[in-house]
């Protein structure tokens, strides 16, 4: 297992978007506004060719126009795009990544993986609601609402479930370090996190909502040596 680069992941400085849409009701949107609107620190750039500003917010037309190098981009652009879009993030020098697109194929996510690969860019997802960080005011979803801060832990493979329990735990003052919605778990999984988060001082526990364990071996060592700091409930 291997937490490197999840840094840049769980503690970005910047955030890129690729994938801005001014369009009402879609997916660029909703994490644009998201975004731009959460009062995180740190720069957030979006990137999208066909528009020069969404909501006021410039809009750079690529990755290669970006104006810096974010340590963090969020994907939302189509199936086909997204192995180029990761490579271009690669040369960049960007260190993670959250793919929210659905629909690749195992092709597909062969490719964007070998994109990655090289400069060990982490990949979270794809087919994922995205990443919340509620104590740096980061929402880097298309989750409806920011959950309070606090020292839970919350990692899904169900995008439906975490914004139901966002929804539960927010009338009963429960509050989170860290919202992860894992996807397909193509590179970043629930054993790779689980070390990461052993060692994490802003979660004091680590509620997971498990459908698969992708590599076992990996899942049970990053479990116990998390159990052995904090409460784990799976």
């Amino acid at each position: 297992m291997t937490i490197r680069n999840l840094d840049a992941l769980f503690a970005p400085s910047s955030v890129a978007f690729i994938g801005a849409s001014p369009e009402p009701g879609s997916v660029g949107r909703i994490v644009a506004s998201n975004l731009v609107g959460s009062g995180v620190q740190g720069d957030v750039w979006l990137v999208n060719p066909r528009h020069s500003a969404i909501d006021g917010v410039p809009c750079h037309a690529s990755v290669a126009a970006l104006p810096g190098v974010p340590d963090l981009a969020v994907v939302a652009t189509p199936p086909r795009t997204v192995p180029g879009v990761i490579a271009d993030l690669a040369r960049h020098g960007t260190r993670a990544a959250v793919v929210i697109t659905a629909g690749l194929d195992r092709d597909l996510r062969t490719r964007m993986l070998e994109a990655a690969r090289p400069a060990c860019l982490r990949v979270l997802g794809p087919n994922c609601i995205g990443l919340i960080l509620p104590r740096l005011g980061l929402s880097a979803s298309f989750a409806h609402t920011m959950p309070l801060k606090g020292d839970l832990a919350f990692l899904s493979q169900s995008g439906a479930l975490v914004t139901a329990v966002i929804d539960w735990a927010q009338g009963r003052g429960i509050g989170f370090s860290k919202v992860v919605s894992m996807g397909e778990m193509a590179d970043v999984d629930f054993g790779d996190t689980l070390d990461f988060l052993a060692g994490d001082p802003e979660s004091r526990a680590i509620l997971l909502y498990v459908e698969q364990v992708t590599n076992a071996a990996k899942f049970m060592s990053a479990a116990r040596r998390a159990a052995r700091a904090k409460p784990v409930i799976v």
